[in-house]
């Protein structure tokens, strides 16, 4: 099977071409700027942006599921208008389309959230990633929309980079009390994107860790596991700093858990494995 991974220059994407090339599919990557440290049979540069080269790259490449993994942040051509061209194309090849999405769709009001929840964002970002998830789904009721937290691993993540710096004191800031999400280990993540692909499974899936907790203690736990001394990790409360965003945004991921092999560990399990 050919694989292609939408933004398989980035962190996750990296994660994601290791692991299909691994089960011995065909994998084809993009990048927006440069191509990544990852070996994918191919790289194509692609801009979300250009309607043609999206259908061009999809009709090249013939794959038989695309994985959207790409980031634009705030910039909603990018991150609304891009994946909704990504899924007019992979509709109209009967490509298999899985959409990465965020729980900054979510305004932290409810706390708990499920894949029936609605979105009420917030922020411009999380603004953006929901009307991706409204669009792809009335242009391509068959693709699949994961939603996803904290994404956590091999050291590697912006957030343990953050918490190494901080330790450091090469960094200035604080990791918030009151932000609370449910990280995800970014094997877990990829295996489960990929069983879901293989799944054919449709519609809204939850794609978190199991574990509530806040960054700050994300962070105590990063540091913990890689001999960090955690007492020197700043903390503040989001609620009083120029960060905008939703607080409390807990995924309940059991519902898609349920039909998964991939277990979502929490963050208390896989930060106590070292990286």
């Amino acid at each position: 099977m050919t694989v292609l991974i939408i933004g398989g220059s980035g962190f996750l994407g990296a994660e994601l071409v290791r692991q299909a090339r691994a089960s011995g599919h065909t994998t084809v990557a993009t990048y927006a700027t440069k191509p990544g440290n990852s070996s994918p049979s191919a790289w194509y540069p692609l801009d979300l942006r250009d309607a043609v080269s999206v259908g061009a790259v999809l009709t090249e490449v013939r794959p038989q599921t695309v994985l959207n993994v790409s980031s634009g942040k705030a910039d909603w051509a990018v991150t609304a208008e891009g994946p909704v061209r990504l899924a007019m194309a992979a509709a109209r090849l009967g490509t298999r389309l899985v959409h990465v999405s965020s729980d900054a769709v979510f305004s932290g009001v409810g706390v708990h959230y499920d894949e029936s929840s609605l979105p009420d964002p917030i922020t411009p970002y999380g603004a953006a990633k929901a009307a991706a998830e409204t669009g792809i789904l009335a242009v391509n009721p068959g693709a699949a929309v994961a939603r996803t937290s904290l994404i956590i691993g091999h050291g590697r993540s912006v957030h343990e980079e953050i918490v190494h710096a901080l330790a450091a004191g090469t960094r200035e800031g604080a990791l918030f009390t009151d932000d609370i999400r449910c990280p995800v280990h970014v094997s877990d993540l990829a295996a489960a994107l990929l069983e879901l692909a293989a799944a054919d499974a449709s519609g809204v899936h939850h794609l978190a860790g199991s574990d509530a907790v806040s960054r700050h203690e994300l962070g105590v736990l990063i540091a913990e596991r890689d001999g960090l001394d955690a007492s020197r990790l700043p903390t503040g409360l989001r609620a009083d700093s120029a960060h905008p965003g939703p607080l409390d945004v807990r995924l309940d991921s059991r519902a898609t858990q349920r039909i998964l092999r991939t277990t979502l560990r929490g963050a208390r399990q896989f930060c106590t494995v070292p990286v």
